[in-house]
C-alpha cells in the first residue's frame, strides 16, 4: 500500500531530479509506463539544466487513476511543472540535489518523501575553493528531516556499482521499498524486464535498493565526513620500496607512519624512488628537531604535519603531471564507465588545454625557461599563440602520443625551471619552519607547515596560492614571538581560503597592520 495519502480526483505528484548521465529519463520513464500498465493515466515532463556537473534535470510526473479520471467525463489536465509545496515525492539521485529540492520549496513536512542517494558529485565551486570547499552534508540531512514528512538517505551509487548498473535502478527499487506508490514489487520489477536493456543488473541494483528502503531508519543516520587512516603494509614486493618502508617504522613515530606511506606512494607515483627518498630525509630532519623540542609530549605534530604537506608541495602539478593523468589507462576505462560505454564502443575525450607562457617556460631547461620568459619577441610571440587554448582529443594517435612524450619528459623534471623555482621555495619555506622551532614557537611553526595547504593546481589557481602563501610566511615571521601567534596565524589561513578575491585576508592583515604599521603594511602588499 502507498504511504501517500490519496485524495479523489487529485494525482500523485512526482519530482525526480537527476544530473546528466544518471539515467533520471529512464527512471521516469519506468514509473510511466509501471503506471499505465496498471491502468493509471500517466504524465511526465523535463526541464533539463545546463548548470553545474554536465547540468541538472528536474523530471515531473503525475499519475491518476483511471477511474477518477473517467469519473470527471473528461481526459484529466496535469501540470506540466512541479509546484512549491505540492509534490508527494521528491527523488534526488545525489545530495546537493536533495539540498536543491528543498530550496525550491518542493519538500514540504506535512506531505513530502523525501528520497536522495548520499553519494556526491563535486561542484566545480566545491572542486576550485582553495581549501577545503566541500559542503557539509550532514546540513542537507538536518534539513531534509526539518522539510520532509519522511526522508529515506542511502548511498544508492554504490549500490548500483556493486550491481553493475546505473543509479536510476537503485532509485526505482527504494521507491518500491519505500512504499510511497500503490503498486507492488513485482510492478516494477515487471517493468524493468519489459524495457529489454541492462535487465539483469538494473534487477540486482534494483533489489539492492528496494532492500536499503525497507530496512531504512525513520530517522536517517548521519553521514560519517572522517578519511580512513591510510594503511601500512608489512611487506612490499620491490626491494627498494621495501628499505623506505623499514626506514618509516623504524626511524619515526608511530602516529606520522599511516601519512608517511602515504606520501611515499604519492611521489613515487609521481616522479620515482630517489624522489620519495629525499622527501623521507627531509620529514627525518624535522623528526630530528621534533624530538629535540618535545615533540612526543606533543603528539609529534610537527613530524606529522611535514610529512602530509611536504609530500603535497613536492608533487605540484605541472604540465608534465597533468599529461601524465591525461594519458593513464585507468582513466580511459573510468571514462569510459561514467559514461556507460559498452566493449564495441569507442570512446573520444576532449580536453581544453590551456597553457601559459609561465607554463611552457617551466618545462624547459631552466637556463633556456628563463631565457624565454625574458624575451619579449619570441616568448611574445609564443603567449600571444597559446592566448585561446585549444580543445584536443587524447583518443586520437596524434594527440595521444604528443601528451604521451610530454609526460615522459618527468625523467628530466629535476632539470626543468618549473623544478628549480619549487624547490627554492619549498626551501625557504622548511628553513622558516626550522628557524621558528629554535625560536621556541613551536606552534607557530606547525601552523606554518600547514600555510602549504593554500598552494594548490596550476595556471591562475596557483598563483593566486602562490601570492597568498608568500603573505602568510611573511606573517608568520612578523608573528613570531608574540602572544597566540599561531592562532592568529590559522585565522589568516582560514581568512586566505574564504574567497577567490582575497577580500577577508586583506581585512585580516589590516587588522594586523593597525598593531604592526611597518609589517602589515608590507603583508598586504604581499597580498595584494
Amino acid at each position: 500500500m502507498s504511504n501517500i495519502v490519496l485524495h479523489p480526483g487529485t494525482p500523485i505528484k512526482i519530482a525526480i531530479l537527476a544530473m546528466g548521465g544518471q539515467g533520471g529519463g529512464v527512471l521516469a520513464d519506468w514509473i510511466v509506463e509501471m503506471a499505465e500498465h496498471a491502468g493509471w493515466w500517466a504524465q511526465t515532463t523535463s526541464v533539463p539544466g545546463v548548470a553545474q556537473r554536465t547540468g541538472a534535470t528536474i523530471y515531473y510526473l503525475e499519475l491518476l487513476p483511471e477511474a477518477a479520471a473517467h469519473a470527471a467525463g473528461k481526459p484529466p489536465t496535469l501540470a506540466m511543472m512541479p509546484t512549491p509545496g505540492d509534490v508527494d515525492l521528491v527523488v534526488a539521485a545525489e545530495l546537493m540535489e536533495a539540498g536543491r529540492a528543498m530550496q525550491r520549496g518542493l519538500v514540504a513536512p506535512d506531505r513530502t518523501t523525501l528520497i536522495t542517494s548520499t553519494h556526491r558529485s563535486y561542484s566545480v565551486t566545491e572542486k576550485a575553493a582553495l581549501g577545503n570547499g566541500i559542503g557539509d552534508p550532514n546540513k542537507v540531512l538536518d534539513a531534509g528531516r526539518e522539510a520532509a514528512k519522511r526522508v529515506l538517505a542511502f548511498d544508492l551509487q554504490s549500490l548500483a556499482e556493486k550491481a553493475g548498473s546505473v543509479i536510476s535502478a537503485s532509485l526505482f527499487g527504494a521507491i518500491a521499498g519505500s512504499g510511497a506508490l500503490p503498486f507492488g514489487r513485482e510492478a516494477f520489477e515487471e517493468t524493468i524486464r519489459s524495457s529489454g536493456k541492462g535487465v539483469e543488473p538494473s534487477l540486482r541494483a534494483f533489489a539492492l535498493g528496494f532492500e536499503a528502503a525497507a530496512k531504512a531508519p525513520e530517522v536517517p543516520a548521519e553521514i560519517d565526513t572522517s578519511r580512513p587512516a591510510p594503511t601500512v603494509p608489512d611487506r612490499v614486493a620491490n626491494p627498494e620500496v621495501q628499505k623506505l618502508l623499514d626506514k618509516v617504522k623504524a626511524e619515526f613515530p608511530a602516529v606520522a607512519h599511516g601519512m608517511l606511506v602515504a606520501g611515499l606512494r604519492r611521489l613515487i607515483d609521481y616522479q620515482d624512488l630517489a624522489y620519495a627518498a629525499e622527501y623521507l630525509k627531509k620529514c627525518g630532519e624535522l623528526r630530528a628537531l621534533d624530538e629535540r623540542n618535545g615533540g612526543e609530549a606533543k603528539g609529534w605534530a610537527l613530524t606529522q604535519a611535514a610529512a602530509h604537506r611536504i609530500a603535497v608541495a613536492m608533487s605540484y602539478d605541472d604540465v608534465i603531471r597533468v599529461a601524465d593523468l591525461k594519458t593513464r589507462g585507468s582513466r580511459f576505462e573510468r571514462v569510459k564507465k561514467e559514461v556507460g560505454a559498452k566493449a564495441d564502443q569507442l570512446v573520444y575525450t576532449t580536453e581544453f588545454m590551456h597553457p601559459r607562457l609561465e607554463e611552457i617556460c617551466g618545462t624547459l631547461p631552466a637556463g633556456l625557461g628563463r631565457w624565454l620568459e625574458n624575451s619579449k619577441g619570441i616568448g611574445g610571440f609564443v603567449k600571444r599563440k597559446m592566448e585561446h587554448g585549444r580543445r584536443v582529443q587524447t583518443g586520437t594517435l596524434t594527440w595521444f602520443l604528443a601528451l604521451y612524450a610530454l609526460a615522459g619528459m618527468r625523467r628530466f623534471r629535476r632539470s626543468l625551471l618549473r623544478h628549480q623555482i619549487e624547490t627554492a621555495q619549498q626551501r625557504d619555506w622548511l628553513e622558516r619552519v626550522v628557524r621558528l622551532v629554535g625560536k621556541g614557537d613551536y606552534d607557530l611553526a606547525v601552523e606554518t607547515l600547514h600555510c602549504r595547504r593554500i598552494v594548490k593546481g596550476y595556471s591562475g589557481t596557483h598563483d593566486r596560492g602562490d601570492k597568498r602563501f608568500a603573505a602568510l610566511m611573511k606573517a608568520a615571521d612578523e608573528l613570531a614571538g608574540r602572544p597566540q601567534a599561531a592562532a592568529t596565524l590559522h585565522q589568516l589561513l582560514e581568512a586566505a581560503m574564504a574567497d577567490e578575491q582575497g577580500r577577508q585576508l586583506d581585512a585580516q592583515l589590516g587588522m594586523l597592520l593597525k598593531s604592526n604599521p611597518a609589517g602589515g603594511a608590507q603583508l598586504a602588499r604581499q597580498a595584494a
